[in-house]
């Protein structure tokens, strides 16, 4: 085990997965000679070459068009939008070519790209660069969604996503690149659609993702000395989405709270609240609360974005709702 940041873990799966297979590329903005807008490519292009780390213009519909390309010709690409945000000028090439071409060529068709993108708030980078969109593409037949919160996760999702036959959206919160953990220095994969479970316990579920485990695992802590025995299940993966995993726990705690950074209103926790009321009612003691972001664009002033973005103190009031405090 090595101690890596997340970009670190991430720069390393790249590194490893273009040693090991000739046809998997990078390409996007600033990804060659800059290194990445947050560091992630850095020192690829020297070793790999400009025709394997190719830094491209800005047209965010041509990065993803040529990946959509690339991978239906047999080549692997992996693709860096800097900000989610900027993908709205290239989904036609993502959800209505990418996610689809498999199904319309019965099944005949591989398009094994990865779209790696930043999300989130917390640097105060306004409307425009700071949303979590996550609940978009698990609308989107045909892609894979993933969401790490932790640097040992990070590099083996991204090995496991390289080598995917289908279209990946890679989601990296900001506020996590700088992240350390324990990370293996070797090649390993983490299974798309499994759940990890961060923190067991038997009052409470709580289902949170990216960086928001983070504030959970804060908020359960304090929580604990209160009486509050708190269970934290990350999905890892949104789509697929495990949810044996969040069944099982609801069934041990029989309360859910769900947090994430997204508006709260048709967020990905609406999805994970509607599976467990339709699958898992009866486990139910207590209403289901969902704990996100108001529906409202990302403020740009650092004391509304603090206001916008969840806390641990409203998770740890959400907890104590369920609870009946």
């Amino acid at each position: 085990m090595a101690t890596m940041m997340m970009m670190q873990a991430l720069t390393n799966a790249l590194d490893l997965e273009m040693q090991r297979d000739p046809d998997v590329f990078i390409s996007g903005e600033d990804v060659g000679v800059f290194g990445g807008s947050f560091g992630v490519t850095q020192g690829l292009m020297a070793k790999y070459g400009e025709r394997r780390v190719r830094d491209t213009p800005i047209t965010e519909s041509a990065i993803i068009g040529s990946a959509v390309g690339a991978a239906a010709a047999g080549l692997r690409p992996v693709v860096e939008l800097m900000f989610v945000d900027f993908i709205g000028v290239s989904l036609d090439q993502l959800f209505n070519q990418g996610a689809k071409m498999k199904y319309m060529f019965g099944g005949k068709a591989k398009i094994p790209m990865v779209v790696r993108a930043s999300c989130g708030a917390g640097l105060s980078a306004a409307a425009q660069h700071s949303q979590c969109l996550e609940a978009l593409f698990m609308h989107l037949p045909g892609l894979k969604v993933v969401m790490p919160s932790m640097p040992y996760d990070a590099k083996g999702l991204l090995l496991t996503s390289i080598r995917d036959d289908n279209p990946v959206v890679f989601l990296e919160h900001k506020m996590l690149y700088g992240v350390q953990g324990e990370v293996p220095e070797g090649d390993y994969t983490i299974p798309l659609g499994v759940a990890d479970v961060k923190r067991e316990g038997t009052d409470v579920t709580l289902v949170a993702t990216a960086y928001m485990v983070h504030l959970a695992l804060g908020a359960a802590e304090k929580l604990a000395a209160e009486g509050v025995s708190v269970e934290i299940i990350d999905p890892r993966t949104l789509l697929p989405l495990d949810e044996e995993t969040i069944l099982t726990s609801v069934r041990k705690t029989h309360r859910l709270v769900i947090v994430h950074e997204e508006v709260k209103f048709a967020g990905s926790g609406a999805e994970i609240a509607a599976m467990v009321a339709e699958k898992g009612f009866d486990d139910l003691d207590a209403p289901i609360v969902r704990v996100g972001a108001p529906f409202t664009p990302v403020p740009f002033s650092p004391a509304l974005e603090r206001e916008f973005v969840p806390n641990e103190a409203k998770i740890i009031e959400a907890v104590n709702k369920v609870m009946g405090k």
